[in-house]
C-alpha cells in the first residue's frame, strides 16, 4: 500500500500546522480511514487502530473540557503517545497544553475551520484514492462522451493514432502509453497518467507531442473512471468475431470486472468512429436500451408470424 506524507495531507486539506517544528515529510499515513477517538479519551483502547489519522471535534472537546486538567492531559498523553500519525482539531479548536505533548512525542498537531464530519469525509475520500491498490498497464485512456475508454493492444497497432483522432473530434486524453489504474472501490477503477508522461503522446514517425500545448487544456484530463476496455488486434479471417453483441464480455483489473470489446484492425476501418459508437452504445445499455436485444426480439416475432 502506498503512503501519503503529512505534508501532502496538510497541503491538500489546507490544514493549519500547530507544530511547524516537526518534519512532516518523514511522517507517513498508510491507512485510508480516519478515527474520532471518543472511546479512547475515556481510556478504552481495545481494537484501537493507531495507524489512522485521529480527528477531534466539538463532542470530544466538550467531553474533555469537563475533566480536570490532570485527567485531560493524562487522556491526551495516552492517545498521543500511541504512535498515531497526526491529530486534527476541527472547528478551529486550538488546544494549548496538548500542543506541547504533540511536540514531545513528535506527533503533528493540525487544525481546520470545517465541521468534523465534512472534514472526515473529505480526508477519507482523498486518502482512499491516494492509497488505493495500483497497477500500471500498457494502453491509452481517453474520455469519450464522459465514458472512460481504455484502448489496449500490441505496440504499433494504432492506439495512439486512434486517441489523437478522438482528441481532434473533441474528446479528452487521460494517458498515453502507460496507464496507472487504482481500485478506489469494489466497482470503480480510476485511471491516470504517470507524472513524467502526463499530456504526452508518442506518434511513430513524428515523435512526442504535447496534447495540452498543441490542442489546449480542454483536450486533456488528469483522472477518469474506466468504464470500458477496447482491445485492438490484427484481423484474423479464421477467427469468429462477435457480430451481435448479445452478451457482454469482460476483463478484470485488481478484481474489478470491466466490459471489454475486441476490435479487429483492418485497413480502412475508422477506429475513432468505432470507439465513439462503442461509448454511445455502452451508455444506451446503461440506460436500459440494447439494440442487439431489440433486433433479436424482432427476428423472433417475425418467425412466429411466419409460422402462423
Amino acid at each position: 500500500m502506498y503512503g501519503v506524507t503529512i505534508t501532502e495531507l496538510i497541503n491538500k486539506m489546507d490544514f493549519k500546522n500547530l507544530t511547524p517544528e516537526l518534519d512532516t515529510d518523514k511522517i507517513v499515513v498508510s491507512h485510508p480511514d480516519v478515527n474520532r477517538p471518543a472511546l479512547q479519551l475515556t481510556g478504552f483502547y481495545d481494537h484501537f487502530d493507531n495507524e489512522r489519522v485521529q480527528m477531534l471535534g466539538n463532542v470530544e472537546m466538550a467531553y474533555l473540557s469537563g475533566l480536570s486538567r490532570e485527567r485531560r492531559l493524562a487522556m491526551y498523553d495516552k492517545l498521543i503517545s500511541s504512535k498515531i500519525p497526526c491529530v486534527v482539531f476541527c472547528r478551529n479548536q486550538i488546544p494549548e497544553d496538548e500542543v506541547a505533548l504533540c511536540m514531545y512525542y513528535g506527533v503533528p498537531c493540525l487544525s481546520c475551520a470545517k465541521p468534523t464530519s465534512d472534514t472526515m469525509a473529505e480526508v477519507i475520500r482523498w486518502l482512499k484514492a491516494k492509497l488505493a491498490p495500483c497497477i500500471s498497464i500498457h494502453g491509452v485512456l481517453v474520455d469519450v462522451f464522459g465514458e472512460g475508454i481504455l484502448i489496449m493492444g500490441e505496440s504499433g497497432i494504432g492506439k495512439s493514432e486512434a486517441a489523437l483522432e478522438l482528441i481532434k473530434r473533441g474528446h479528452r486524453l487521460v494517458s498515453d502509453d502507460v496507464v496507472e489504474i487504482r481500485k478506489v472501490s469494489d466497482v470503480t477503477l480510476v485511471g491516470s497518467a504517470p507524472d513524467i508522461t502526463r499530456y504526452f503522446i508518442e506518434l511513430r514517425g513524428i515523435g512526442i507531442v504535447n496534447v495540452k500545448t498543441l490542442f489546449g487544456v480542454e483536450c486533456v484530463k488528469d483522472t477518469q473512471s474506466i468504464n470500458m476496455v477496447i482491445k485492438l488486434e490484427e484481423w484474423d479471417k479464421d477467427k469468429d468475431y462477435d457480430r451481435l453483441g448479445m452478451e457482454d464480455q469482460y476483463t478484470e483489473f485488481l478484481g474489478n470486472k470491466v466490459v471489454c470489446h475486441s476490435i479487429p484492425i483492418r485497413p480502412g476501418r475508422n477506429l475513432a468512429v468505432i470507439v465513439e459508437t462503442a461509448a454511445v452504445n455502452f451508455r444506451q445499455k446503461k440506460m436500459g436500451y440494447n439494440a442487439a436485444k431489440e433486433l433479436y426480439d424482432r427476428v423472433q416475432a417475425n418467425l412466429v408470424k411466419k409460422s402462423e
